[in-house]
């Protein structure tokens, strides 16, 4: 398939498959699921950052990025390209810490706005004539203004100083300080009128090289610096990506974005690390999925260049990367980031001059994008495979602890039911004063005593299922991150609340009964209310109760009663228990490891493959 000839379909497709892929939640510590994780999170960067973009416009500028480990030089290689200190080197480990971006003047539109790379937020940088020169002119584009000021020093110069855009409540990008300023740098490159945090107020040119705090000077590391430069060629845009070895969780995840997002990678290695871990994942990955890839051997040591360059060629070989092209770059003083920091045209006109040919000879331009996007279609199926495995196993861990949720309430449920129609309830207290009746002449302590006593054989079911199924969770590994909460926690106040309810509920049946009743019972609402409940829960016992109903409402009109109260009954009792099993569910149904994912990835894939 070659990108010029994409069809919308299979945009559409694409565009189907990553909704599913976004919508997949792997939130149980399962087997795997911290791959799943990373593997759901490089797809989506892919999807968004390089093949949607690319299928979609295939006559976009190509896109290389440089990634390496820390140290290996990576961004003396694209000042060296470029011809000038676009991305920052040095002896300090790591360096590169917002990537940058560098492209032609005239692909400068290609990379301002979101199509590729759109989690990033772009900041355009003042032109500076080497490390510590003058301000020529503050480069923009759109909405896009300086943003984050630091502290001047005593030279008077700015050391510190990070750029970002920041959307403001009117939707316009405008200046923000993460340390409670309120300065911004002026369109014409010099500094606001009026004071500057730790420095009198002043306005005159901002001197000194910008550098950036750890994850490119904003709080995630979301920042891409956009330089242009007139050097590169058209077509063509390099990218410094940070170390991939990074001690910065976060800039190794970055940096593992950036490298996806490219249509080229140029993988930079040194003498010293050429048979590292490191470069070697970067180099599988990029073999299984098959894209444009050439690799720089750097600060190789003049005495021993060819040896080494044989031994990597070797180690290339036998990993199925024999045809990957190789360039080598001398050890010279300026690899150290000593001088001016770049290197001399000679030792990277080599690799320049590659570059270049890909991106103005149309045949090989097409190559290397159409073997970059083919290559990552092709990987889609297996790794959309395994997601949706991952997916089924969640949704598979998830079932099981609501299996044991519910069966742990279906058996405390079935011996809370035998204990109320058995007459549990109905002892102690609530029988005293059922016997007492007719001698205090009151229902009322009858009435709350049986309440009570519902209310405890319903609180003590809960108790049951909850210590029954928390002691079944313990064989389940992954229900320690489902926040379950304290067992019992509040239960008894709400079963009280519930039964209390029942109670009122109850009284009112036993006047509705009373008004209903032909010829006219003389009897209180609570006394009937009284002797309903005693019929209800009784048990053997009850059928005194059930008697005087009959006595004071006719056998048709007590029978109707009794019916109507079991069927009350019936229903707060699942109030309470179905009540208390939603609330332990709601845990596991906040996981959102719904049974669909896995289908719908399958069914995604299935509609991108015949698409493709």
């Amino acid at each position: 398939m070659a990108t010029s000839d994409v069809r919308p379909d299979l945009l559409n497709a694409l565009s189907a498959l990553r909704e599913c892929v976004a919508a997949a939640r792997f939130p149980l510590p399962l087997p795997g699921a911290d791959g799943a994780r990373r593997s759901r999170a490089e797809l989506l960067a892919q999807l968004d950052d390089y093949l949607v973009p690319r299928l979609d416009r295939p006559d976009a500028p190509l896109l290389a990025v440089v990634g390496g480990s820390t140290g290996a030089g990576k961004s003396t290689l694209v000042n060296s390209l470029v011809g000038r200190c676009v991305s920052e080197s040095g002896v300090l480990r790591p360096t590169t810490r917002m990537p940058v971006l560098v492209c032609h003047p005239d692909d400068q539109s290609w990379f301002a706005g979101q199509r590729v790379l759109p989690r990033l937020t772009r900041v355009w940088m003042p032109r500076q004539d080497g490390a510590h020169g003058r301000v020529e002119a503050y480069e923009s584009y759109g909405a896009y203004e300086a943003q984050e000021i630091a502290e001047p020093y005593g030279d008077g110069g700015l050391s510190g100083a990070a750029y970002g855009a920041s959307r403001g409540a009117s939707g316009a990008y405008g200046v923000r300080d993460p340390y409670g300023t309120r300065d911004g740098l002026a369109p014409d490159g010099l500094m606001p009128d009026g004071p500057v945090r730790g420095g009198p107020a002043r306005r005159g040119p901002v001197r000194g090289p910008a550098t950036f705090g750890e994850g490119g000077g904003g709080p995630d590391g979301t920042l891409l610096r956009i330089e242009v430069d007139e050097n590169m060629p058209s077509g063509l845009a390099l990218l410094d990506a940070p170390d991939i070895d990074s001690l910065a969780g976060h800039a190794r995840e970055l940096a593992a974005e950036l490298v996806c997002a490219a249509d080229v990678w140029v993988l930079v290695t040194t003498a010293s690390r050429y048979a590292d871990a490191v470069p070697w994942h970067l180099l599988r990955t990029a073999k299984e999925y098959d894209v444009s890839l050439v690799t720089v051997l750097d600060r190789v040591p003049h005495q021993v260049a060819g040896e080494i360059s044989l031994q990597y060629a070797t180690l290339l070989r036998r990993a199925g990367l024999g045809d990957v092209p190789r360039f080598t770059v001398p050890e010279l003083p300026e690899s150290a980031g000593g001088g001016s920091g770049l290197l001399p045209a000679t030792a990277v006109q080599q690799l320049r001059d590659w570059l270049a040919h890909r991106a103005r000879d149309p045949r090989a331009r097409a190559d290397a994008a159409v073997r970059t996007a083919n290559g990552v279609l092709a990987s889609l199926r297996s790794r959309v495979t395994s997601l949706a495995g991952a997916c089924a196993a969640q949704h598979a861990a998830a079932t099981r602890m609501t299996h044991r949720v519910e069966r742990a309430y279906e058996e405390a449920a079935e011996q809370a039911h035998a204990d109320l129609v058995g007459g549990t309830a109905f002892g102690g207290d609530a029988l005293a004063h059922y016997r007492n009746r007719a001698l205090t002449g009151t229902s009322a302590a009858l009435l709350d005593a049986l309440t009570g006593s519902v209310a405890a054989v319903l609180y003590c079911a809960v108790a049951a299922a909850d210590e029954r199924f928390a002691a079944e969770l313990r064989r389940e590994p992954a229900a320690a991150a489902v926040p379950f909460g304290e067992a019992g926690a509040g239960a008894q106040e709400r079963v009280g609340v519930l039964v209390r309810r029942w109670q009122r509920c109850l009284e009112e049946l036993a006047d509705e009964a009373l008004r209903a009743a032909e010829p006219p019972a003389d009897a209180e609402p609570e006394e009937v209310a009284a002797l309903l409940a005693v019929a209800l829960l009784g048990g053997a016992n009850g059928q005194g109760a059930a008697d005087e109903l009959a006595a004071l409402l006719g056998a048709k009109g007590g029978l109707r009663l009794r019916s109507r109260g079991g069927r009350l009954l019936g229903t707060y009792f699942d109030r309470v228990l179905d009540g208390e099993r939603d609330r332990r569910l709601a845990a596991v149904e906040a996981l959102e490891a719904q049974s669909g994912q896995q289908a719908q990835l399958i069914a995604a894939m299935s509609v991108l493959q015949r698409e493709k």
